[in-house]
């Protein structure tokens, strides 16, 4: 029963010792068994709010976890976005000078200075691609391929000769992408049908 409950209870936080309880002794102040039900419903919800808040705050503390690692992952990925696009702009300039070399560089030509030096260009050229690809950064190379507004900016359309209209025709700057991450975009010619 409460009472006894109680009067074990009250013994317990005396120090008293345990022996057979009586039951002429009441407490003094004695809960009704309406009372005791009522507050350990009161109890109980308690509980299930303490514990739900708890399960929330642990989620978003998981969350947040997640996002801060995200971002430090992230940081370390595209930390060197801006250098690569520098980088970027160098590599084009040694591309187009190596082209240049190999055009004016003949087979025939007793001075075979420039032939070496286009030999030198287009090793320095691949060894460069090869830093590139080893860091994540890699050339688009969209001729024949769909247009994609996030890989390409027009600069013009061209007539569809045998390619479907939307069509990547030309590249007049090549656009690379960083760990998948578009960081300059691909200067290109789509193909549009020819109007008559």
């Amino acid at each position: 029963s409460p009472c006894a409950f109680s009067t074990a209870a009250q013994q317990r936080s005396t120090g008293d010792e345990c022996g057979p309880e009586d039951p002429s002794e009441e407490p003094k102040h004695p809960l009704s068994d309406c009372a005791l039900e009522h507050k350990a419903i009161k109890l109980e919800e308690q509980v299930r709010d303490l514990t739900e808040r708890y399960r929330k705050a642990l989620a978003d503390s998981e969350n947040v976890r997640r996002r801060t690692q995200k971002f430090v992952e992230d940081a370390k990925l595209f930390g060197i976005q801006s250098f690569c696009r520098d980088l970027v702009e160098v590599a084009d300039i040694l591309e187009k000078t190596a082209e240049s070399a190999a055009g004016h560089a003949e087979p025939s030509d007793p001075n075979p200075t420039l032939k070496k030096i286009y030999e030198g260009l287009s090793l320095i050229e691949a060894k460069l691609q090869s830093v590139f690809a080893k860091h994540g950064l890699q050339k688009m190379n969209p001729v024949g391929g769909r247009y994609d507004p996030y890989d390409h900016e027009i600069i013009c359309h061209v007539p569809a000769e045998g390619l479907q209209p939307g069509t990547v025709a030309l590249v007049t700057q090549d656009g690379y992408k960083l760990h998948g991450r578009t960081i300059r975009h691909a200067l290109v010619g789509v193909a549009v049908e020819a109007q008559e």
